[in-house]
């Protein structure tokens, strides 16, 4: 399956927002913050004014969210699809497809640093969900279910970084609650729009596809 490997600070610059693709650096070391490239990559470009187009502007927000949730052209489109069929608004729906899936969970419970540390640990099979193993990243979430890290797991270094900058960051959203000590966590209630972490205008996904 083809996935972007290349320098995900030149994706940040393209979006023109931090995408927090690099774990503590986005926080503490961000190219964007600092002053220096602020400007998108490409030969140029920075010295030559585009006018955006409401096309692009649509375009741009599917792109944020894809490269947030690190998925390619078909599976996300597979999502909007899937949010398009159930009841209610088609952009929250696909947002919350998005938050439950197990890696973003993973690393919204403070067990990761990034999302592809949380979807490496998940592919490892390092993630139980209600005490059986699951080493599918999309394996989709439920109220109810338990998540947490195999013995081994908790032991990484990176694993207990994550679990100690989480305790920095503030309190949770209430539809999740952690157990940092035992690494183990709990999804209480499907997340609101406003618990989720995905900072896009939704509509805009919904207008570009509805082309």
């Amino acid at each position: 399956m083809s996935r972007y490997i290349g320098a995900v600070c030149r994706l940040c610059r393209r979006e023109g927002t931090k995408l927090f693709l690099k774990g503590e650096k986005c926080y503490n070391a961000c190219v964007l913050e600092k002053g220096k490239r602020k400007s998108a990559p490409g030969m140029h470009v920075g010295t030559r004014r585009v006018k955006v187009t409401e096309y692009g502007r649509r375009l741009r927000e599917k792109q944020k969210t894809k490269r947030i949730a690190g998925l390619t052209e078909e599976q996300f489109r597979n999502y909007f699809q899937r949010a398009e069929r159930m009841p209610g608004l088609t952009g929250e729906n696909l947002l919350r497809l998005l938050e439950t899936r197990l890696d973003n969970v993973t690393k919204r419970l403070g067990f990761a640093l990034s999302m592809p540390h949380a979807r490496q640990l998940v592919l490892h099979g390092h993630v139980n969900v209600n005490d059986k193993r699951v080493d599918v990243p999309s394996y989709a979430v439920q109220p109810g279910d338990k998540i947490a890290l195999s013995e081994k797991a908790k032991l990484n270094s990176a694993v207990q970084q994550a679990l100690q900058a989480l305790q920095k960051r503030g309190p949770l959203p209430s539809w999740i609650e952690v157990n940092a000590s035992h690494a183990a966590g709990k999804v209480r209630s499907w997340p609101s729009r406003d618990e989720m972490s995905y900072p896009i205008d939704e509509q805009l996904i919904v207008e570009l596809y509805s082309k």
